[in-house]
């Protein structure tokens, strides 16, 4: 037999949703302008995250930037998906073309309907797509949390890709609880469901 958790019958905020944003190409990419160099350890935290999620049969969400343009084009091999960050099977697949995953209505009615209520965010980037839903988020009302380290930015003129990362890590702690990959699917794992049947 399987195993269910009783408890998502009563109450579906006990589970969690994940949302991966931009788990896309054009970060990855040698010859794009976007790519992330440091983005290895965020993307291997990803497909941990995703692996954990569906093991444990939490709701997947992912949300990709689509614009018209050279960046995240509609025809672009960019805009496709990260090897092993795809979707598949039930998952749900948001588009938009502004950085907060609110600017897709979709998403937006999805959390209303309560995604927003235990939802945890990863991807790209931090200073811009992540920390934005997660300010949008909070406006809202809805309940995230911010993994870090499944996550990576772009440097600035005046701060490098880490000090970056950490600007938007400090900033999105005003507004969301923050937490490592290790951290959050730990502290998920030692929630065991109850097992019904033999």
């Amino acid at each position: 037999m399987g195993v269910v958790d009783l408890r998502t019958y009563r109450d579906s905020s006990a589970t969690p949703l994940l949302i991966l944003v931009d788990p896309q190409l054009e970060y990855q990419c040698e010859d794009r302008a976007l790519r992330l160099d440091c983005a290895d350890e965020a993307i291997a935290n990803c497909q941990a995250l995703l692996s954990f999620a569906r093991a444990s049969r939490f709701p997947v969400a992912f949300v990709r930037w689509i614009q018209k343009g050279k960046f995240f084009g509609h025809m672009s091999a960019g805009s496709g998906w990260i090897d092993g960050l795809g979707p598949r099977g039930s998952d749900m697949i948001f588009d938009r073309d502004m950085p907060s995953c609110y600017a897709s209505r979709d998403f937006a009615d999805m959390m209303e309907q309560g995604g927003g209520s235990n939802a945890v965010i990863a991807g790209f980037t931090g200073t811009i797509a992540c920390l934005s839903t997660i300010i949008d988020a909070f406006h809202r009302g809805h309940r995230v949390m911010f993994i870090s380290d499944a996550s990576a930015s772009h440097q600035t003129v005046d701060a490098s890709h880490a000090d970056a990362h950490r600007a938007a890590v400090g900033i999105a702690r005003l507004y969301c609880p923050v937490e490592t990959t290790a951290r959050w699917i730990a502290r998920h794992r030692s929630n065991e469901p109850m097992k019904v049947g033999a």
